[in-house]
This record gives structure tokens, C-alpha cells and sequence, in this order.
């Protein structure tokens, strides 16, 4: 999905989706230049089984791999999908 946003402030950081209720969005903590924590993903409920989630998650991998950090992944959405996405292993420290 290209329509995926990132914004970062201090330490804390968001990929966004917009959705027809609201926004899809994926939270982290910013530790150090070459390590996030992601510690939330939430869609509204109206949008759910729709691929949002796995769109920020695949959004987080390239973004990841373009800018040289690794993933901590906290969240169980997230951490779900990383045991079932082996391809994406390179980026998580669990």
C-alpha cells in the first residue's frame, strides 16, 4: 500500500493507513539509530480483516531494511506476523 505514512517526534514514532473509519497505525519507540521497539498495532474495527495490519508490517520491513534498524517486536499482532512471514526474519532481535 503506498498510501503509508511515517512520522517520527522524539522518541516515538507511527505508520499510518488511512481507512474509511479512521486510520490503521502501528506505534513504536525510536531506542537508538539502529533499533525500534514496535509496541502497538490498532485498526478500527470496521476496517479489520481488510490487510491493513500486514501492510504497515510489510511497510516496517522495507522500511527497516532501507534505513538500517532492527525490530524488537512487542506488539503480538506484529510478533504473529513475523513467525509467519520467515522472509522478513533479517529484521526482528527477538
Amino acid at each position: 500500500m503506498s498510501d503509508v505514512t511515517k512520522s517520527v517526534e522524539g522518541g516515538h514514532g507511527r505508520y499510518a493507513i488511512p481507512t474509511p473509519h479512521g486510520e490503521a497505525v502501528m506505534t513504536f519507540s525510536v531506542t537508538s539509530p539502529t533499533l525500534v521497539i514496535v509496541d502497538h498495532t490498532e485498526v478500527p474495527k470496521q476496517d479489520e480483516r481488510q490487510g491493513h495490519a500486514g501492510a504497515l508490517s510489510r511497510f516496517l520491513v522495507e522500511d527497516a531494511r532501507a534505513n538500517g534498524f532492527q525490530v524488537v517486536p512487542l506488539c503480538p499482532f506484529l510478533d504473529m506476523w513475523r513467525r509467519k512471514h520467515r522472509d522478513a526474519g533479517d529484521i526482528f532481535q527477538v
